[in-house]
């Protein structure tokens, strides 16, 4: 499909009122046509003509979007580059359609850019840079990438010679502006359609969004992000990120140390560099799931374009090459409470458990409360026994039939559960979704359940280690108030005898003296158990030492056994 002129393009987003009803135009009819055939012919009894052109008609929407994304640029390029990560989702007629979208955006004529970048720099471009290329080397949605070479002084303070200026699209905040008003008016209609309502919160969705879309066109902003994901990975051999030149940046102008280098999904330029692409695919998922499950910071826009391979020169590295991330723009957080769900998330999936990835998919907030999971724990486990651990190659050899069976038996299941989109989880999907592509294309055998299963392994001992940590804690404060019961007693019972306190019941010391062989046995108990879990736990990494704290566990128990024991009189 050929992209639209700049001038088409520039006119387009020029009149902002003209765009908003463009988009809106567009959102109606096609909501309006998938109203007719998705809810209203099957209602009728007519489901047979909506599914015998749904193919066709997907497809239409599908190019039809395509055209207007190109021509409007901004925040509807996004949206399409969404709609085709959701390979979950949508069908495929949606994205395959959508797919390359980014690279469809046509460039801004430099002289535009040139001004921006004087008027945000305070002088002009050779004054603040040694040369830069016109023509660009990559032209995205919110702004554009051209390189640059520092000034010798600038050069020598730096370190850098080579660098990236990225640079904001002109109007592009007004733009944005518009876009997002007539997202939130679409949201607004979608909140009135009860399938979608009870499915997703539309107007909390566009929120987040425009949350992530304003924070991404700040570019001091996104230099914080580069910095901070940096930390993250320092002294990790198999990451690289640009440095920032903080002299040379502004809200709209970012420059960057040049680190261009081989595209993660140019297998041909990745064997002639001598590195295995099969190698990469596990290497890249595991970088992911560090970021999503245990840093909690994670690049939510790794598509193809924002990494590269890059070979360590470094004779000493212990890898031969690194993954270079650009572009942090889009950057997500995971809360703890959403991170140790996802945790939970993929050791349930990793050991084909169906029920415990149904309480883990209800501990994320994608399943209400009050929902019934039974027959839903069914379904995983029927689709775990069947599927489970078959990479993409093999998922495309089985008879579609089987899968139009799955879909007749546990379908209907599926749809009539309560699921809902949770708050700051639009992102998670994309970069998930994004990641199995790169990785699919890399190596077409991979499974993702080779890297999903060994990551899951060490978190589960990790949380096995934390519940044992928080046990042997528990015991222990528990220990600390009994052993300090005995002392309480003798206290009151020193004032019994030294007549502070009048009291002359028998009977009532008896059954003091039979409280304080209790809390006696109490304690010994305590003991017994910590020091048992703490040598258990200490074991694994000092056998000697939890060899000793389990041996000498049994005193506290041989104490406790024999103070529990009834004395004459007692």
């Amino acid at each position: 499909m050929a992209s639209v002129p700049p001038t088409v393009a520039a006119s387009q987003a020029g009149n902002p009122r003209a765009r908003y009803r463009r988009i809106l135009r567009f959102a109606a009819w096609n909501l309006t046509v998938t109203w007719f055939f998705e809810l209203f012919l099957p209602r009728v009894g007519l489901a047979k003509i909506a599914e015998r052109n749904r193919s066709r008609r997907m497809q239409r929407f599908a190019q039809r979007f395509r055209v207007l994304a190109v021509e409007l640029g901004g925040l509807m390029i996004k949206v399409g580059q969404f709609m085709s990560s959701r390979l979950d989702v949508l069908p495929p007629e949606i994205t395959a359609e959508l797919e390359g979208l980014q690279d469809e955006v046509p460039p801004v004529p430099f002289p535009a850019l040139r001004a921006l970048a004087e008027s945000e720099l305070g002088a002009p471009l050779e004054s603040r840079f040694a040369s830069a290329e016109q023509v660009p080397i990559a032209a995205a949605s919110l702004g554009q990438a051209h390189r640059a070479q520092l000034l010798p002084a600038d050069a020598m303070d730096t370190g850098l010679s080579a660098v990236v200026i990225k640079i904001q699209r002109p109007d592009i905040e007004k733009i944005v502006e518009v876009d997002l008003a007539a997202l939130r008016k679409v949201a607004g209609w979608l909140s009135h359609v009860r399938i979608v309502s009870k499915r997703a919160d539309a107007p909390a969705l566009v929120e987040e969004f425009a949350q992530t879309s304003l924070e991404e066109i700040d570019y001091l902003h996104e230099a914080v992000n580069l910095e901070r994901f940096a930390e993250d990975f320092a002294g990790d051999e198999r990451v690289a990120v640009p440095r920032v030149v903080w002299e040379r940046c502004t809200r709209k102008v970012l420059t960057l140390e040049d680190v261009t280098a081989i595209k993660i999904t140019d297998t041909k330029a990745l064997v002639t560099a001598g590195i295995d692409p099969v190698q990469v695919a596990p290497a890249f998922a595991a970088v992911m799931f560090d970021q999503l499950f245990t840093n909690g910071f994670f690049h939510a826009d790794p598509h193809p374009g924002n990494i590269f391979v890059t070979t360590d020169t470094d004779p000493s590295a212990t890898h031969p090459w690194k993954l270079t991330f650009i572009d942090f723009g889009m950057m997500g957080e995971v809360s703890a409470g959403t991170r140790s769900g996802l945790r939970k998330l993929l050791i349930s999936a990793a050991a084909r458990d169906g029920k415990g990835l149904v309480q883990a998919i209800g501990d994320v907030g994608v399943l209400v409360p009050s929902a019934e999971t039974s027959e839903l724990e069914r379904a995983m486990t029927h689709l775990f026994a069947r599927f489970g651990g078959m990479g993409f190659a093999e998922l495309k050899d089985v008879d579609p039939r089987e899968f139009r069976d799955f879909a007749a038996e546990f379908g209907d299941v599926v749809r009539s559960l309560p699921f809902q989109l949770p708050e700051n989880f639009l992102l998670i999907i994309r970069a998930m979704s994004l990641t199995s592509g790169v990785c699919s294309a890399l190596d077409p055998e991979f499974n993702l359940w080779d890297s999903i299963e060994p990551y899951a392994a060490q978190l589960l001992r990790d949380e096995r280690g934390n519940i044992a940590q928080d046990a042997t804690k528990k015991l222990l404060e528990t220990a600390g108030a009994a052993l300090g019961l005995p002392n309480r007693l003798d206290g009151l019972l020193s004032s019994i005898e030294d007549g502070s306190l009048a009291v002359s019941n028998p009977r009532l010391e008896r059954r003091l003296a039979r409280l304080e062989r209790n809390s006696q046995r109490i304690v010994s108990m305590v003991v017994f158990t910590a020091l048992l879990i703490a040598g258990a736990i200490i074991r694994g990494n000092d056998l000697l030492f939890g060899n000793v704290l389990m041996i000498a566990s049994i005193l506290p128990l041989l104490h406790g056994l024999w103070v529990g024991r009834r004395r004459p009189g007692g």
